[in-house]
């Protein structure tokens, strides 16, 4: 923000899919210190309509809610071709952004988001890989840091969604599944991935045709920590993440939170979330939260450029993988000073 602080941040949010009317009404309904300004989406009926529910203008571009003067930070919540013309548009008039996953489905357009904000010298982007502000997951890197478990030797880590919505294909069970593993892992074992098989057999028969489902993803890190990757997006059962971490004195587990536990007719049983915004409802709060209460005193501290850079890069080689069905390794640039 610039000028006299204002008493709210005055969000705009690019995107009016599930996740982006999921961040409006959270913006809207529990983020405190914060509102919705302005709402942009191609879909110029939908977006009157999302605005209105949120006490927002609806606008007719990108480019102008990111310019408009109203705007104190954007949230992107568009597709992933579109991330980094929006993110380094929001870079070139200096307001943070929160950009959803991925920051570019490119490794070229991750790298010039880097290079445009390395040379304003300050971070203004946000990635928004939300498992990081995950209760679980936060446990999880606890007891990593804290050495209980002695050094980090494998990972067992699984990805369930429980149906593939219409046009999903082989790859984007890397590229949109994941590359959450990608970006947690980096961040659980605080070192890069150098490489990645993935492995597929046998289908399920419930995928759609051509859909190869599910697929095993061999990672490797740069200490030589293995990380295997069940991902598997037609499970059918619910929405299904959690990872074991195997270490050289003990282990430690993240599994499905307990939301309820059913006994009757000689079962006893847990529910199973529904689907990923159940699941991680909480977890976008908190980096909701923490985003906005980091502008409030100009540091951004969340998921960095480099960040959503490297995640792509990996899954760029993920999917080299899946092709040519031999083990490709992950090329990353020089890190600059800004993200160390």
């Amino acid at each position: 923000m610039t000028g006299e602080r204002r008493a709210l941040l005055n969000i705009g949010v690019i995107g009016t899919g599930s996740i982006g009317v999921d961040h409006i009404r959270r913006v809207s309904g529990s983020i405190a210190g914060a509102r919705v300004a302005a709402v942009f989406d191609v879909d110029a009926e939908r977006v009157r309509a999302v605005a209105h529910e949120a006490d927002a203008r609806a606008l007719d571009d990108a480019v102008t809610l990111i310019t408009d003067d109203d705007v104190d930070a954007v949230l992107v919540a568009s597709p992933g071709p579109l991330h980094p013309e929006q993110v380094l548009a929001c870079l070139d008039v200096g307001k943070p952004v929160l950009c959803e996953k991925p920051l570019g489905t490119t490794v070229e357009g991750c790298l010039r988001v880097i290079e445009a904000e390395v040379s304003l010298g300050r971070r203004l982007v946000q990635v928004g890989f939300m498992r990081r502000y995950d209760h679980g997951y936060r446990r999880v890197k606890q007891v990593l840091d804290s050495g209980q478990v002695g050094d980090v030797l494998m990972v067992h880590a699984v990805h369930r969604n429980p149906e593939a919505p219409d046009g999903f294909t082989s790859d984007m069970s890397l590229t949109d599944s994941v590359v959450h593993e990608m970006d947690t892992m980096r961040w659980l074992l605080g070192e890069e991935i150098s490489a990645v098989t993935v492995v597929h057999g046998r289908s399920s028969p419930l995928s759609a045709v051509g859909l190869q489902d599910p697929q095993l993803v061999l990672l490797e890190t740069v200490s030589g920590v293995l990380v295997d990757v069940e991902s598997f997006v037609n499970c059918q059962y619910g929405y299904d993440v959690g990872c074991e971490v195997v270490g050289s004195t003990g282990t430690v587990s993240l599994d499905t939170p307990t939301y309820a536990a059913v006994t009757g007719s000689g079962v006893r049983g847990r529910s199973v979330p529904a689907d990923w915004q159940e699941r991680f409802c909480d977890a976008y709060r908190a980096e909701l939260q923490e985003w906005v209460d980091g502008i409030a005193v100009g540091d951004v501290t969340g998921p960095s450029a480099w960040d959503g850079y490297a995640a792509t890069a990996v899954a760029v080689a993920a999917v080299e993988s899946q092709s040519s069905l031999t083990r490709a390794e992950v090329k990353l640039a020089d890190k600059p000073a800004l993200y160390v």
